[in-house]
């Protein structure tokens, strides 16, 4: 079984073993409009928590997506190369954008639950 984290930031991860497969949150997607176009890091790539691990532009802004937690990446969703509007379609869902080897599973631990994060969504 998997479980699913937050950042304050709005990215999520969703753990399984020692694979993590991160995102951007509904909540985020909403808030940038209509997204036209994501940025992927390449296979291979180690990422530390809280740096910058990919960027997405919409209509609205360019943002940098944060990695949730360390590790290399095995596996892009290169789906979004071409339909870039599915983060808007299941940000928290089909709209993966990275998969990692987990380096580090203590870092969940700065992370937020779902029901922390909807709380927290509240106090915006």
């Amino acid at each position: 079984m998997s479980e699913i984290y937050f950042t304050k930031e709005h990215e999520w991860v969703k753990v399984s073993g020692s694979s993590a497969v991160c995102g951007i949150s509904d909540h985020a997607a909403h808030e940038l409009g209509d997204i036209t176009f994501v940025e992927l890091p390449a296979i291979g790539k180690v990422v530390k928590q809280e740096e910058v691990m990919a960027a997405i532009e919409s209509v609205k802004a360019a943002s940098d997506i944060y990695a949730p937690v360390s590790g290399t990446v095995v596996k892009v969703n290169s789906e979004l190369d071409d339909a870039p509007e599915k983060v808007n379609e299941s940000g928290e869902e089909a709209a993966w954008m990275v998969e990692l080897e987990l380096a580090d599973a203590a870092e969940l631990s700065k992370l937020m639950t779902k029901a922390q994060y909807e709380a927290y969504l509240k106090t915006l």
